[in-house]
């Protein structure tokens, strides 16, 4: 199995797998390590996926049933032995060998962690989960689980996500996030010459803006691109109908 894991500075009891698409058992679009089982895959190949995933890791990941929003699972309020997937867009835990997953084709799968590696979190913001504020509930709740350790004692890695030439949105969008607060310049929505009130929107850029704004100081990564590897990454934006690619974080001390 091929797998690519964060370029950042975390403890070295903070491990991170992102997973590719190559070397599975799914075919056509979800070709080939599709590791998402609500997206019209074969259940038979999805299940195979995850198993060839497990030798990796831990212990079984926490999947998570997500839906753009901006809950997130802790450690201590998921149900022990619960067979029902908690509905959440991000989950953190302070628990060793505790593997906490989210599953994405363009949004932004982002990692989180605590300077002691004591805290991870994992979060999947595509662009209604950044703008209504995923990261600001993440590293609230991690402080909170935390006890109260400061956010520029934590640190994020921004994964893979759809690049900023590839992002095509409508003004809708941009005023969504202006409303937030979010700067708004070329860096992060450049107008679309030729489609009036089209934009390419930079979710890099407004990730780091967000996180900025919760106090985490030590930013790394956004420079991974999924549309434009087809190889590596799923991309639902580019194919349609595409599998998805897993970003997992645990503490192994």
């Amino acid at each position: 199995m091929n797998f690519i894991s964060a370029d950042w500075p975390a403890p070295n009891s903070v491990h991170t797998l992102v997973t590719l698409r190559t070397n599975g058992n799914s075919v056509g679009p979800y070709s080939s390590l599709n590791l998402g089982d609500h997206v019209g895959d074969d259940p038979n190949a999805v299940l195979l996926n995850r198993q060839a995933l497990q030798p990796f890791l831990p212990s079984e990941p926490i999947w998570m049933r997500q839906v753009h929003g901006t809950s997130v699972s802790s450690t201590h309020s998921r149900i022990k032995g619960s067979a029902q997937l908690p509905e959440a867009d991000a989950a953190i835990t302070d628990r060793p060998n505790e593997v906490l997953a989210v599953l994405t084709a363009d949004c932004m799968p982002i990692f989180f962690c605590s300077v002691d590696g004591k805290h991870v979190g994992v979060a999947h913001a595509g662009w209604r989960g950044l703008c209504a504020g995923i990261l600001q509930n993440t590293l609230d709740t991690l402080v909170r689980q935390s006890g109260g350790l400061s956010p520029s004692a934590f640190m994020a890695w921004l994964g893979p996500t759809i690049g900023p030439n590839h992002f095509e949105v409508g003004k809708d969008v941009m005023e969504a996030f202006a409303k937030q607060g979010f700067q708004i310049g070329p860096d992060s929505f450049i107008p679309i010459p030729s489609k009036p009130n089209k934009y390419l929107a930079n979710l890099a850029v407004l990730a780091r803006q967000a996180l900025q704004k919760t106090g985490i100081e030590r930013i790394y990564g956004g420079d991974l691109c999924t549309y434009s590897d087809p190889i590596r990454f799923f991309s639902h934006r580019r194919d349609g109908v595409s599998g998805r690619f897993a970003s997992l974080i645990w503490i192994q001390p």
